[in-house]
C-alpha cells in the first residue's frame, strides 16, 4: 500500500483523513516521522499556508506529502476569522476561546452566514497541486453537540438543522469542506497510482 504523509500534528484531522483515504493509502502523520518542528504559517491565504506546511516536510524528509489549511469565513465579520481561524482568540487561544470570540462578535449581528473552506496542497513527484473544498452554512447562537473539533459545535451546514458536532464522523465526512477537498485529492492520487 502506498504511503503518503499528511503534514499535521492535529490528530482529529488525521483521523478524518485516514477514514476517507485508508482504503487505498497508508496515511502517516508528523508524529510517525518523529517530527516535532513547529511550522510557521506565515502565508496570507489558505493555499499559501498549506504550501508552506507541505513544502517544509517535502524538503526535510524528501517524501511525497500533503497539508491543508482551513478557515471559517463569516460574512458579517468581513470574512473573519479566515486564515486566523486556528488562532483567532490570540496567543493563548483554544477552540473554546475561538468559539467564544466568534459568538461574542456576532451577538449584535443579524446575518450569521458563513463558509468553511479547506485548501490542500499536495507535493507529488516534486510538483505541487491544490484542491479546495467549501461548505456554506450559518453560525448557531450557541455551542451544540459533542463530536468534531474546532468550530464544529457552532457551524450548521446549509440544508441541515444541526451542527457538524451533532453529526457522526461518517456523516460529516460525506459533506464537509475537508471531505470535498480530500475527495479531489483522492481522485488525483488514484489516477496517478493506477497508471
Amino acid at each position: 500500500m502506498k504511503q503518503i504523509v499528511f503534514s499535521t500534528h492535529n490528530e482529529n484531522k488525521l483521523k478524518e483523513i485516514k477514514k476517507i483515504l485508508s482504503d487505498k493509502f497508508k496515511i502517516l502523520g508528523l508524529s510517525d516521522l518523529n517530527c516535532d518542528d513547529e511550522i510557521i504559517e506565515s502565508g496570507k491565504t489558505l493555499a499559501q499556508n498549506a504550501y508552506i506546511k507541505a513544502s517544509f516536510i517535502n524538503k526535510s524528509y524528501n517524501i511525497d506529502c500533503f497539508a491543508d489549511d482551513t478557515g471559517l469565513e463569516i460574512k458579517s465579520l468581513n470574512g473573519e476569522p479566515g486564515i486566523y481561524s486556528a488562532r483567532y482568540a490570540g496567543d493563548e487561544c483554544s477552540s473554546e476561546k475561538n468559539i467564544e470570540k466568534v459568538l461574542n462578535s456576532l451577538s449584535n449581528k443579524k446575518c450569521r452566514k458563513a463558509v468553511f473552506k479547506t485548501v490542500i496542497c499536495l507535493i507529488f513527484n516534486k510538483e505541487k497541486h491544490f484542491f479546495e473544498g467549501k461548505v456554506y452554512g450559518s453560525i448557531s447562537p450557541k455551542i451544540i453537540g459533542k463530536q468534531g473539533f474546532g468550530y464544529d459545535p457552532i457551524f450548521i451546514p446549509d440544508g441541515f438543522n444541526k451542527t457538524f458536532s451533532q453529526m457522526s464522523i461518517d456523516e460529516k465526512n460525506r459533506i464537509s469542506h475537508r471531505a470535498i477537498a480530500v475527495q479531489k485529492l483522492s481522485k488525483f492520487l488514484k489516477s496517478r497510482f493506477t497508471k
